[in-house]
This record gives structure tokens, sequence and C-alpha cells, in this order.
């Protein structure tokens, strides 16, 4: 191994526990800013996967189409550098809302030269081709991903907050505080439930703690995942 070489690794892992020890603890982790850092790659990685996914499926069905002609060809090497163009994408974002160091990959190399040694060489890029697999697998990964955190910090931080805002009902409704349930039976006897004493309010923004006390190692698994696939299938 080189000493450049060496370095490179150095660094590498020099960064991730960088970015392990700079981590809150979990009393800290809902007010720091580490877990919505992650949160935005979350947010940002779902509108990158549809168009992702759309250019790809639609390159790959075009190239597949028009192989009983030469036309084919550069149209599936237009998806391989396509899918080398969304990699680097990853790999920066991974760098700057992960604090991931991912290693670039080695350039396309042409064994001849000419439109077609371009075309071939495109063709047998196999990051290329890892990329395009990436931008088909993490679509329904990533609406997962977008999902969880964004309905976990929601209920966490209206539940967390309720006692600064349920004296709202009992002045602006006919509810004597905020109500659960209200319903009848087929047999005609009535339920229903407020929320009206000290230690119901409590009980809510206690129940709000839990999810957003939860949160942040839920968005840590995440990407987690994210960072396995950018690093096994985008470099």
């Amino acid at each position: 191994m080189t000493s450049q070489t060496h370095h490179h690794y150095a660094a590498v892992r020099h960064g991730d526990r960088s970015g392990d020890a700079a981590r809150p603890g979990l009393w800290r982790a809902p007010i720091s800013a580490e877990p919505y850092r992650e949160l935005g790659f979350l947010l940002t990685a779902l509108p990158l996967a549809v168009v992702g996914f759309a250019v790809t499926v639609a390159l790959f069905a075009a190239g597949a189409g028009l192989l009983v002609t030469v036309l084919g060809l550069p149209v599936l090497a237009a998806l391989t550098s396509f899918g080398r163009g969304f990699a680097a994408l990853e790999r920066h974002r991974a760098r700057t809302l992960l604090h991931t160091e991912v290693g670039d990959p080695q350039p396309v190399r042409r064994s001849r030269p000419g439109v077609w040694g371009g075309v071939t060489a495109r063709l047998a890029d196999g990051l290329g081709w890892r990329a395009a697999l990436y931008q088909v697998l993490m679509l329904p990964w990533s609406i997962v991903a977008f999902v969880l955190p964004v309905v976990t910090l929601t209920v966490g931080w209206v539940l967390a907050a309720f006692p600064a805002y349920q004296w709202v009902f009992a002045r602006y409704t006919d509810w004597p505080g905020y109500r659960l349930y209200d319903f009848t039976t087929d047999a005609g006897v009535h339920h229903e439930y407020y929320l009206t004493s000290n230690w119901q309010i409590i009980g809510v923004c206690l129940v709000g703690l839990v999810f957003l006390l939860l949160s942040p190692p839920l968005i840590r698994g995440l990407t987690n995942v994210n960072r396995l696939a950018i690093r096994a299938l985008c470099r």
C-alpha cells in the first residue's frame, strides 16, 4: 500500500470516528443539530430517488428495447454515465450531511479511442451499473425512510408541546379539554373522554418526549442503511 493510499484510508477512519465522537447524548439529541442534519439527508433523498428511479428505468427500457439495433448500446452507455453522476452526488451528500467519508472511484478507462471506444468503456463500467441498481433499490427505501422520522418527530413535538396549547380547547371550543373520543354505542350509551387534569396533560407531554428521544436513534438507524448502500454501490 502506498503512503498516499494509507493516508486516504487513515483520513476515512478518522472522519468516521470524529462523526461518532461528535454525536450528542440521548437527552441532548432531540435539540441538537446532528439528527436534523441526517433528517435533511432522508428528506432530500426521496425526491432524488424518484428522479433517479424514473431516469434509470426509462433509459434501461429504451436501451433494452433498442438492442435489436445498434442504437441500444449508446442508450445503455448513457445509463451508466447517469449512474456515475448520481453516485457522485450521493457520495457528496454522505460527506456533507452524514459526515461519512466515501472514497472516490477510479475514472472510466477506455481500451480504444473513438466514440465506440467510449461507449464500450461505459458499458463495461461496473460502478455505473451498480449505481443504476442503487437508484432502483433505494426508491422504496427512501419512501420508508421519509415517512417514519417525519411521523415520529411530528407526533413527538405536538405531544411534547401539549401543555403550551391545551388551554385553547377549553377557551375556544365547548370542550373542557382536548377530546380523545366521543361516540354513542348501538345500545344508546354515550362515551366521551377529555384531557383536563394536570396529570393527564403531563402524561401527554411525557409520551411526546419519549417519541422525541426515540427519533434520533431511529434516524441514525435509517441513515446507516444509506451509508451501507452508498459504500457498496456508489464507489
